[in-house]
């Protein structure tokens, strides 16, 4: 009985750790074919749901994106330089990078609409 007790003592105290590596998964890498500038990435969301990829690039670079979807919307994001990028849902936007080095990209699903939808949005980057 013991026995017993100090091993749902132990399992109990073990939970909170193994919760702590949980977590969100990591983001999709967009890669680019061989002589390739641009990649297409696409999938299905929900209202208020978002998507992860990442993708890297240099300085003095230009990236294009082109959403064909009104329903969805996309930020990039950097700490170190788009800490604080909104979401935009324009059908091609484009910037420079400042900085070599990974930039997250995220496509959400708006609010409303149909249950879920598919998306396919262009990143280009020259």
């Amino acid at each position: 009985m013991k026995a017993l007790l100090i091993t749902a003592i132990c399992l109990i105290a073990f939970i909170p750790i193994v919760a702590q590596h949980g977590g969100k998964a990591e983001p999709n890498r967009i890669q680019f074919a061989p002589g390739k500038t641009s990649a297409t990435v696409s999938g299905t969301l929900r209202p208020s749901e978002e998507m992860e990829y990442v993708f890297s690039a240099k300085a003095g670079q230009t990236v294009t994106i082109r959403n064909s979807y009104r329903q969805f919307d996309f930020r990039v994001f950097s700490e170190e330089n788009f800490p604080d990028g909104d979401f935009d849902s324009s059908p091609t936007y484009s910037f420079e990078i400042p900085a070599d080095g990974d930039y997250n990209f995220f496509v959400r699903r708006k609010v409303g609409g149909a249950k879920r939808a598919t998306f396919r949005m262009t990143i280009s980057i020259k």
